[in-house]
């Protein structure tokens, strides 16, 4: 079985700071990195190290290209990522030095460039076995969905970044729905109910350092987070769900699963950077 990502790749520029930048100030950075970053690559990144297959579907400019060769050594079917005539998307990555928090500022740039005909050759091969995955950083998403739907496949979103139409849109399409708690809140004000009565089978609520509460068929419950010292937290929710993701279609055994994904997203919220802080499937392990 494969989980074919419709994700955005972006270049992250990682600035640390003293603290996060207040209205109208003016603050030197005291460290810069730069590295793979966007939700759909840490997504396909965090399955592969746990040994899944991924098939990405996405657009970059050729300028980035070692992002792309970054990609493939791991793994990754890259057949669907398309060189585009739009600069790669970017984040501007702020993280707290004291409280690892962070400010996030996206560019688009070539996630918004995908077209219909590249979602339908990326899920050319796709069978009812395979996953779709997607969350809100690309176009085409809702596209991407119903075509993924027509060939009977499972169908998991990331309502992120939170847009209450799109999320609306995609529940009746979709069996896995991954949110916030800040999101869950936004998706029951928009529903005018409670997210248990929402119709999808599974809903994963990430808590942040407490772990994942879990809405659906098998029952609710929480699977808490081991306790760790956060250096940056960027990227956490996506190593949580590509980690988890892989597992699930490897065995299938949902509460394993889980507390699988929250060993790994803990141990990647201890170092900073996002897709190179993903941690192997071996240290997963070896921690569990």
């Amino acid at each position: 079985m494969a989980i074919y990502n419709l994700g955005s790749i972006n270049v992250d520029y990682f600035y640390s700071l003293p603290h996060l930048v207040r209205p109208s100030e003016t603050l030197a950075a005291n460290d810069f990195k730069q590295g793979l970053g966007g939700k759909g690559a840490n997504q396909s990144v965090a399955i592969a190290k746990a040994g899944g297959t991924v098939k990405h579907i996405g657009a970059m400019h050729p300028a980035e290209h070692r992002y792309f060769d970054q990609l493939h050594s791991l793994n990754i079917d890259t057949t669907h990522i398309s060189m585009s005539d739009t600069a790669t998307g970017h984040g501007i990555v702020m993280v707290d030095e004291e409280s690892a928090e962070n400010q996030i500022v996206v560019y688009p740039g070539a996630n918004v460039a995908i077209t219909e005909q590249m979602v339908e050759e990326g899920l050319s091969d796709a069978s009812s076995s395979d996953w779709a995955l997607c969350q809100n950083e690309t176009s085409q998403t809702d596209y991407f969905m119903r075509s993924a739907k027509a060939k009977g496949m499972n169908l998991c979103y990331s309502a992120a970044p939170f847009d209450a139409e799109k999320a609306l849109q995609m529940l009746p399409l979709v069996n896995m729905l991954v949110v916030n708690e800040i999101e869950a809140k936004d998706l029951e004000s928009a529903l005018n109910r409670p997210i248990n009565e929402s119709g999808v089978d599974h809903i994963l609520v990430t808590l942040g350092s407490r772990g994942v509460r879990y809405i659906g068929l098998e029952d609710e419950f929480t699977v808490p987070s081991p306790s760790v010292e956060a250096v940056d937290t960027t990227g956490a929710g996506d190593t949580f769900l590509g980690l988890f993701l892989a597992r699930y279609d490897q065995t299938g055994d949902l509460k394993a699963s889980l507390h699988f994904a929250v060993t790994g997203a803990a141990i990647q919220v201890t170092r900073p950077g996002t897709a190179d802080a993903i941690p192997s499937l071996e240290e997963i392990e070896n921690a569990l």
